[in-house]
């Protein structure tokens, strides 16, 4: 594994989270808590370990981008979600240890109502991740 292996980590990772944000909702929904936090807390760690790749990735490109291949709409479209997704994301950061603390202390009522922000930036944070990485480096890489 080399430091060009890592994006494709860190989209396998909010790939994860999505899959388990969803499954956590899903749970909640039917009055599981127990199948709920195990879910939310599983994604919280994807996202973490997300959060780690993805800071060794800059870190080790010393702040090098990747540059979009796409041009036209796409590339309106991409910027679009990519400036829609960094500010959320860094919100994110904030916003899920919040929310988690309520639960944690069995607040649950404050729980849910930071629930109900949190649960759809996430969600939408962790849908773009894995959306920015097909945009870069599947569907429009740059030529080299």
């Amino acid at each position: 594994m080399n430091v060009h292996d890592l994006p494709k980590i860190e989209a396998a990772l909010n790939a994860v989270a999505t899959g388990l944000i969803t499954a956590g909702f899903i749970y909640i929904r039917r009055e599981r808590r127990g199948a709920h936090r195990a879910c939310m807390l599983s994604a919280a760690a994807a996202s973490a370990l997300f959060l780690v790749f993805y800071l060794t990735y800059h870190a080790l490109m010393r702040g090098a981008h990747t540059p979009f291949g796409g041009t036209g709409a796409i590339r309106a479209a991409y910027l679009v979600i990519l400036w829609t997704h960094i500010p959320l994301a860094a919100l994110i950061a904030f916003l899920v240890p919040r929310t988690f603390i309520f639960a944690l202390r069995g607040d649950y009522g404050r729980h849910a109502a930071w629930a109900r922000v949190t649960f759809p930036i996430w969600y939408y944070v962790s849908v773009t991740g894995v959306l920015v990485y097909l945009f870069l480096y599947v569907w429009w890489p740059a030529s080299a």
